[in-house]
């Protein structure tokens, strides 16, 4: 029965996962660094000593990081380099990252802002951010992540933007005539390209990217989508529709009877105590109104065809007073004819946390606006390394979580198995999800009953002190021999 069905997420046993997380921060430099072309091999030798260092201590000040004079001379040597970009430095990634993909993978794209301070107007290059006082850049992502397992797989590409003021006394025709800010979502999906043969991309986007220029992107390049619908008065015509008349995609949908429920764990925010919400989920396949006077540059280039899509409503019933209901419609080009397949469709929208995590990865694990270069192309560059090591921080979790009776032997090198069981006075560490756990330990989670699982934050923290313990027991051991 659908009814009454609660969440469950779908574990990937560890015998058919990959590991996607280098927990060695040498090798995970190497790997990710040592194939940037910076026009100059020990250019790129010292990139992969830089990246090294940085992962050593993510959230720490280019001092913190390189602990001495000569090094940190080096490291900002090497991002005034011309060559060094933030392209440069993060491509050999996104093509590694690509050629991971197998079956059905997730591409979960948004835009973070990079606000570096009202007070960093002395910086050269910088654009306008939040209210136009700010200063900094924009970073459009798109993370890979397994649809089976939920683990990162890492960035599949990105784009750094900066914000163009809109003309002064612009109507609504002379947007659709000039480039327009939005269209960053598609560039991107045009860039990451089309899969590989026996592969699925599924684009995975919040409201922003509600627009049919982004349908057809995504068609065009052999893509499919779940997007979060932010116009439910857009006028769609309905496959149930006999006349081919136009209705608010909102008024469709409450037409549409309930085909199953499930519960949802909602928890506790501001002002709002944590529920189990019940949903109700509605879908059906409907065609959005073709724009005709209003048609982009692109549409107008491409020609537009109409796109037949399903779209899938879930709705929280009965909520606490004063509480505003759940609610998400979500358009996809997956085929929806039962339960089941809603279900999985909505379990990839769920998966769009991740990319919040990456962006508070990058701001509060890794610090970017807190680095104090003063070009814009040096601080971009910076963000290329940073975005990577972004990566590495959340997939702790990630892989904790989906792979959790993994052996620990099989992803965690020998040494650090070692120090770590030395760290905590001997406790038996046998599974990936003991690891997980006891490093998080030394970062300040508590281990007790209620505490649920660690965050990425405990992780890392867990790690610099394991790292720091290694190498001190490295130095150690070369004195003595």
């Amino acid at each position: 029965s659908t009814s009454g069905c609660r969440r469950v997420w779908r574990v990937s046993r560890w015998n058919r996962s990959v590991n996607y997380l280098k927990l060695d921060v040498a090798e995970w430099a190497e790997e990710n660094f040592s194939s940037c072309d910076l026009g100059d091999a020990r250019r790129t030798k010292r990139a992969v000593k830089v990246a090294r260092q940085m992962a050593e201590h993510p959230d720490g000040s280019s001092t913190a990081q390189t602990e001495d004079w000569s090094d940190l001379k080096a490291m900002h040597r090497l991002f005034g380099e011309e060559d060094v970009t933030f392209r440069a430095m993060a491509t050999p990634h996104w093509q590694k990252t690509r050629s991971l993909a197998q079956g059905t993978v997730l591409l979960i794209g948004d835009t973070t802002e990079t606000d570096f301070g009202i007070h960093r107007r002395s910086v050269q290059g910088l654009g306008p951010t939040g209210d136009g006082y700010g200063r900094g850049f924009f970073l459009h992502n798109s993370l890979m992540v397994n649809a089976h397992s939920g683990e990162i797989m890492g960035l599949a590409g990105q784009e750094l933007f900066y914000r163009k003021p809109a003309p002064k006394q612009e109507n609504s025709y002379r947007v659709t005539q000039r480039s327009r800010e939005s269209e960053v979502w598609g560039r991107l999906i045009d860039a990451i390209g089309s899969p590989a043969s026996a592969v699925r991309y599924v684009h995975v986007f919040d409201r922003g990217a509600d627009n049919l220029d982004v349908f057809r992107h995504c068609r065009q390049n052999g893509c499919d989508w779940v997007i979060r619908a932010a116009r439910l008065h857009r006028n769609v015509e309905s496959v149930e529709s006999e006349d081919g008349s136009l209705r608010p995609l909102g008024e469709v949908l409450d037409r549409q009877p309930v085909r199953g429920t499930y519960e949802l764990t909602v928890r506790a925010a501001q002002k709002r105590p944590a529920r189990t919400a019940t949903m109700e989920v509605r879908f059906t396949q409907v065609t959005p109104h073709r724009p005709e006077k209003r048609a982009t540059q692109y549409l107008r280039s491409i020609g537009f065809e109409s796109l037949t899509q399903w779209v899938v409503e879930v709705r929280e019933v009965d909520p606490p007073a004063g509480v505003a209901p759940l609610r998400w419609v979500l358009w996809t080009s997956l085929p929806v004819t039962d339960f089941d397949a809603a279900w999985q469709v909505i379990e990839y929208y769920e998966r769009r946390w991740l990319i919040e995590e990456f962006h508070k990865a990058i701001k509060t694990g890794c610090r970017l606006e807190a680095r104090l270069y003063r070009d814009a192309k040096a601080l971009e560059a910076v963000a290329g390394v940073v975005s990577v090591l972004a990566v590495r921080l959340v997939q702790l979790k990630t892989v904790a979580t989906a792979q959790p009776e993994l052996p620990a032997v099989r992803l965690v090198p020998g040494i650090w198995l070692t120090a770590l069981r030395e760290m905590r006075r001997g406790k038996k560490i046998l599974t990936v999800r003991d690891f997980f756990r006891h490093l998080a330990g030394l970062g300040g989670f508590l281990m007790r009953k209620g505490d649920g699982e660690p965050g990425w934050m405990t992780l890392w923290k867990g790690l610099e002190k394991l790292t720091s313990f290694i190498r001190g027991y490295l130095a150690g051991m070369k004195k003595c021999g």
